[in-house]
């Protein structure tokens, strides 16, 4: 095998490191805390990418974040675009990989159905001696897409500098959680989703950040995957999986920290979390769009803090963010109340809010009154479209509630709702459709909605 990995046309003309770091600093840990140091790592990547096929784009479906780790690098230096599905569903890859007919996919396990154009990554890599692994500072390394929880997936460009600059303003982010030497990272968290690779790809890749190779969710191995960290580990996660954590009442390691994202983390949950585990729970803010740009103690702080060099513009469709590592600014739907200081609080998405009958609402409060109801463990409530409604556009929620019928929760909420914020219908099920992130897309929402019997508000 070759030791030089040749790369597409053209040439790199800004070439930039891919890894950060001393050879013997480990990126990655695994069961039992046996660390991989940057420099296995550095020839694991070179053999991989002497491998792959000529494309341009790469769906990374690794379930081991070390490969996919490796997977990642080794498409970058071979001048690819890593795409990153909003689900790992087959549907949607098929649907990805066909509005990108230029790639393949990577695996490293046997999938069924296997997508088209798909290579297994062995179990035992190969390694290969060479240069130092570099990029073109302007390369797009990767393509994100929205999760749907609103409509059809978006998809947005990375460059690998916008990714260099945002790392290091995450890093920054999580003073106080980080050690000086080195930082185990364990992440519920798919590297496939944006917070993901911002948190488990990226930071070991541009930082002193060693990842656990495995994706814990389930509170048993979310703490198995702490006991094998070799230091204080922080916890990447998600408000869904920190509510079981906290349930679960499992006896943890000392933790670094906890850092949340991809839903809103009720403040009540942090403050359970902080007593129950003895460190902060940090909230961050970011979407696929913007990646995260801001940061708040949630147990204790309403306000969110933008990260250096950021700035929010208020606009009437939403808010408009500007960052260093934005090449311009993006909207948001998500409308913000900014303080004088720069602090901003979210006070929902311009897609969220409600006029029914000339009154207001906001789906995500009334989803937050539906939570707090006695015996509900998870619901949401959404707005169904004209198709689905007579007259005016009713309110649908499904809820989780295993110990109280569905005319007790909607008493509950006449207490606190206007009628016309009643959700009709109202329709208990045994779990609610969140993927990997907690997330709940709309057409899961829809079909559950319709294939499942329940009652209506009266």
């Amino acid at each position: 095998m070759s030791a030089v990995v040749e790369v597409p046309s053209p040439v790199p003309t800004s070439p930039v490191p891919l890894i950060h770091g001393i050879g013997a600093l480990a990126i990655a840990f695994d069961e039992g805390g046996h660390a991989i140091d940057r420099a296995t790592f550095a020839r694991h990547v070179r053999a991989l990418a002497a491998t792959l096929p000529a494309a341009r784009f790469a769906l990374n479906l690794c379930e081991d974040r070390y490969r996919y780790l490796v997977a990642f690098c080794a498409a970058a230096v071979r001048g690819q675009t890593t795409l990153m599905p909003p689900s790992r569903a087959p549907g949607v890859v098929e649907q990805v990989l066909a509005q990108h007919p230029d790639g393949y996919c990577l695996t490293d396990i046997d999938l069924a159905p296997a997508p088209p154009h798909c290579m297994r990554i062995p179990d035992r890599l190969d390694e290969l001696e060479g240069d130092e692994l570099i990029v073109d500072a302007n390369a797009r390394v990767a393509i994100g897409f929205t999760s749907g929880s609103t409509g059809q997936p978006r998809a947005y460009g990375k460059t690998w500098t916008s990714f260099r600059t945002s790392t290091a303003q995450n890093l920054a982010a999580l003073d106080g959680m980080l050690r000086d030497d080195l930082t185990h990272v364990i992440a519920t968290v798919p590297p496939q989703h944006m917070y993901g690779m911002e948190m488990s790809v990226l930071m070991p890749l541009l930082g002193p950040v060693a990842v656990h190779a495995a994706r814990p969710l389930f509170p048993a191995d979310v703490a198995r995957a702490l006991h094998d960290s070799p230091t204080p580990p922080l916890l990447v996660t998600t408000p869904v999986h920190l509510r079981a954590l906290v349930a679960s009442g499992l006896s943890l390691p000392p933790l670094a920290g906890i850092v949340s994202a991809t839903a809103p983390m009720p403040p009540e949950l942090a403050a359970q979390a902080e007593a129950r585990f003895d460190c902060e729970v940090r909230e961050v803010f970011g979407s696929t769009e913007t990646c995260v740009f801001a940061r708040r103690r949630t147990a204790r702080d309403d306000a969110w803090t933008p990260l250096p060099g950021v700035r929010l513009a208020p606009q009437p469709d939403g808010t408009a963010v500007h960052a260093p590592h934005l090449a311009e600014p993006i909207v948001l739907a998500d409308l913000m109340e900014v303080h004088a200081d720069g602090r901003f609080e979210l006070r929902g998405r311009n897609a969220d809010l409600l006029d029914i009958a000339g009154k207001r609402a906001s789906l995500g409060d009334l989803t937050r009154k539906l939570l707090a109801v006695p015996g509900v463990e998870d619901g949401v409530m959404f707005q169904l479209d004209a198709e689905d409604a007579i007259g005016v556009r009713r309110i649908a929620a499904l809820v989780v509630a295993p110990t109280v019928d569905e005319h007790d929760i909607l008493h509950a909420l006449r207490q606190q709702l206007d009628p016309v914020f009643l959700p009709r219908p109202l329709r208990r099920v045994d779990t609610l459709p969140r993927n990997e992130t907690g997330k709940l897309p709309r057409h899961a929402l829809e079909a559950l909605l319709h294939g499942h019997e329940g009652v209506a508000a009266g």
